[in-house]
């Protein structure tokens, strides 16, 4: 007998142990072991299992909210929780990527923390190698490049996209193609961008098309020269058919860091990231196959300035973009892998607040018209205008954008009233009632807004706990917003929380279990390449 690879053997095993589970490998049908020639990974940055179930149970509550009604009367001692007749139903609205027959967890630590940022994690994603924060694609020292799994696709013929709703020079997407000692080193990453011969960059823009200083090539004629079609708006976007070769497709509309703006923000005539993707379908799909890397960046955005309705409708759009390439899947599921994971958790986020007790309110978030970015510049344009600007100034405002509003201690009293005889409009009323302590946390949110950033206070107090680094009065808004909801937040940054990692398709069942976030390479490797 000839003696089996360690490729050969890992297959067998991984059949072995998905027969036991009651799955059947697509790769495993008929004695064959076939690997897939489509393979996607959807990478939602800062998204765990957090923001996934908010997400989910956002989508439920905004669906059917006469399912959570109960929950709104129970607050207002209504309804006992022992009655029995409360009737929620979150599994009506599933997130595409947790119905996949295959549910794994994946831990997140670089080599110098706990706690990772996005260039390590990306690292351990698509190369299989740990690394410091802040490196892409090579190791802790920066000496020892890596080769990522979208090269060694291209080099085994398949055709290669990489999406993100974010610049394509950041550090998710960065870790696919590029070997940098610093994530922010975003024209030399773009530069090696140009470089690769990939076939389909799409999503965000770059962030230094002509280096720090201004003074380099622009980015965007190396990729004209290396022989790229680029577009830049949605007739353009609309019209690329393969016969374009290789694309770069930029949104139509980027914000200040050259990224997609939120769901929250989007405006008529944007493309969806669900878009990139089947245009990235589209254009990649050939008889050798292909590998699409997709990310949805800004997940992670807004978690780290802790606005839970952006966050909440960007996991949403990430969703949709998988839940493209898997009908793609459904069309071809012998010959398609589809992993979805996070590079890790950002903000601390949790469904449960002391405030809320055991009850969540997800709805009332959907009162909010737009993401923290659109509020700080709603409130940059009034400060402006009214530099002295007053709690009485700015009310009316958060009571527009927000639904927040502040009562007359007589009409609470009365709405309480009304409230406690079954009255619905006076229970919606109360629910985005601002209380004593809110008003507080608003009003010196204001105070420290109206002080030039440079000349605010650097005490840990109002660090940890107030704003961080973002705009004081917009986190004060949305913490209020957030905690009536029933979400709370621990931090601004990262934290050290597993990923959750979602599979279907050819080889799919190797990804059950607990194993590291450099494994989910280890794993595609010995399915795919």
């Amino acid at each position: 007998m000839k003696r089996m690879n360690a490729k050969r053997i890992a297959l067998l095993a991984a059949t072995a142990l998905a027969v036991l589970c009651g799955f059947m490998p697509a790769w495993g049908r008929e004695g064959a072991l076939r690997p897939p020639k489509y393979v996607f990974i959807f990478i939602g940055d800062g998204t765990s299992f957090p923001q996934k179930n908010a997400a989910e149970l956002y989508k439920a509550s905004a669906a059917s909210p006469k399912d959570f009604e109960p929950a709104v009367l129970r607050a207002q001692n209504k309804i006992s929780r022992n009655t029995g007749i409360t009737t929620f139903k979150p599994a009506s609205s599933r997130l595409v990527m947790n119905t996949f027959p295959v549910q794994g967890v994946s831990t997140t630590y670089s080599t110098n923390s706990l706690i990772t940022d996005s260039s390590s994690s990306g690292t351990a994603i698509a190369t299989g190698n740990k690394t410091r924060d802040g490196v892409v694609g090579m190791d802790a020292d920066a000496r020892v490049k890596f080769t990522s799994i979208a090269k060694i696709a291209k080099a085994k013929g398949k055709k290669v996209g990489i999406i993100t709703s974010v610049s394509i020079d950041h550090a998710t997407p960065a870790s696919f193609y590029a070997c940098q000692p610093n994530r922010n080193d975003y024209y030399e990453i773009a530069v090696q961008a140009s470089a690769t011969g990939f076939d389909y960059f799409a999503g965000g823009g770059f962030k230094q098309t002509r280096g720090k200083k201004g003074d380099q090539k622009d980015v965007f004629d190396l990729f004209v020269e290396s022989g790229y079609t680029i577009t830049r708006d949605r007739a353009g976007f609309d019209s690329l058919s393969r016969r374009d070769g290789k694309v770069v497709a930029l949104n139509p509309v980027l914000d200040a860091d050259e990224a997609m703006p939120y769901t929250l923000d989007r405006s008529p005539g944007e493309i969806t990231l669900a878009e990139f993707v089947r245009k990235g379908i589209d254009l990649l799909d050939n008889d050798e196959g292909f590998f699409i890397m997709a990310e949805g960046g800004k997940v992670d955005w807004a978690c780290h300035a802790n606005d839970a309705l952006s966050a909440i409708l960007d996991v949403i759009a990430f969703d949709e973009a998988v839940e493209v390439a898997y009908e793609f899947y459904k069309r071809r599921p012998e010959d398609t892998l589809i992993v979805v994971t996070g590079d890790h958790e950002t903000g601390g986020m949790a469904v449960g607040f002391a405030g809320t007790r055991y009850d969540t309110f997800l709805d009332r978030i959907g009162r909010q018209k737009g993401s923290y970015l659109a509020f700080n510049g709603i409130l940059a344009d009034i400060k402006r205008d009214r530099p002295n600007l007053s709690l009485d100034d700015i009310l009316p405002v958060v009571s527009d954008f927000f639904g927040l509003e502040l009562h007359p201690a007589g009409e609470v009293e009365l709405l309480k009233k009304a409230a406690a005889e079954g009255d619905a409009a006076a229970i919606e009323k109360l629910s985005f009632a601002l209380q004593p302590f809110e008003v507080d946390t608003i009003r010196k949110g204001l105070e420290t807004t109206l002080i030039p950033p440079k000349k605010r206070p650097e005490n840990e107090d109002a660090y940890f706990k107030d704003y961080g680094n973002y705009e004081p009065l917009t986190v004060a808004l949305t913490h209020v917003l957030n905690n009536k909801a029933g979400i709370g937040w621990t931090t601004f940054s990262h934290t050290g929380l597993p990923s959750p990692v979602s599979a279907v398709g050819a080889g799919s069942e190797m990804f059950i279990g607990y194993y590291d976030n450099t494994d989910i390479f280890k794993k595609i490797m010995s399915i795919a390449y």
